[in-house]
């Protein structure tokens, strides 16, 4: 079977060439100086996905959300082409995920479940809760609350993507974000009321927990690097990534009800 790069190379072949016509010899060559960007994209997705999810068909739907992006990009948003891109491939690859429904209806359940366990002890500790609480609280031990963890992870490391848990509404951040330069006062309003409650719960987590958050979502540090820091295994550091997650969406789902 062809290596990843070698099959994006050819698809990106035959997109120029659909487009030949209009398309430019510096679009191609910002196409191929951002092939890794796909694949470092795709295997951040890749980590926290069962294994039966095909990850060469994920390589090309990351390439077209990287064409999309080159298509799009406007130089005047004053953000880099990278960055740019990379939201176009990640958004990309989880549409695909979703489209493909590849989380079964019964562990949806169990994250919304768990959730909202987590959600209700909180409120009556006023605090983040530890693993061993909640381990309690569902009546589990703490291995089979890490168990459960695990089952969950895809859910939570999707969580950040995702706009609400409305049903029927399955879009994600990049594509509804609005262009800054038409935002309405309300929506600017909205959106800093937001950030500070993300903010005040980030700092009531466990230390390890902000830590973990911080360099898998602004670092951009794979799993196994984040583990090799605190020395411990690339599951650990998946089942901290989901407690994190759970606690910050149980929070946010009260606050924003309230």
């Amino acid at each position: 079977m062809p290596e990843p790069v070698t099959e994006t190379l050819m698809a990106a072949s035959a997109w120029r060439a659909y487009r030949a016509a209009s398309h430019s010899f510096s679009e191609e060559e910002t196409l191929r100086a951002h092939l890794p960007l796909v694949r470092s994209v795709v295997d951040r997705i890749r980590a926290t996905l069962p294994p039966h999810v095909e990850v060469e068909d994920l390589y090309s739907v990351g390439l077209g959300g990287l064409i999309h992006a080159a298509r799009k990009f406007d130089p005047a948003l004053g953000v880099s082409f990278s960055n740019f891109a990379a939201t176009r491939i990640r958004g990309a690859v989880l549409d695909e995920l979703r489209r493909m429904d590849w989380m079964s209806r019964s562990l949806r359940g169990k994250a919304k479940k768990l959730t909202e366990s987590i959600g209700q002890l909180e409120q009556s500790l006023g605090r983040p809760a530890t693993e061993e609480e909640i381990a309690s609280e569902l009546g589990l031990s703490v291995q089979e609350y890490g168990e459960l963890l695990d089952e969950v992870k895809p859910i939570c490391f999707l969580e950040l993507d995702e706009v609400s848990d409305h049903e029927g509404d399955e879009g994600s951040l990049h594509e509804v974000v609005p262009d800054n330069r038409q935002s309405t006062a309300s929506d600017q309003l909205l959106d800093k009321e937001l950030r500070e409650l993300v903010v005040q719960r980030l700092q009531k987590l466990p230390d390890i927990q902000r830590k973990v958050l911080a360099m898998y979502y602004f670092e951009d540090l794979r799993l196994a690097e984040i583990a090799e820091v605190f020395k411990v295994t690339e599951s650990r550091i998946c089942q901290i990534h989901a407690q994190a997650i759970l606690s910050l969406r149980a929070y946010m789902k009260h606050a924003t009800q309230r």
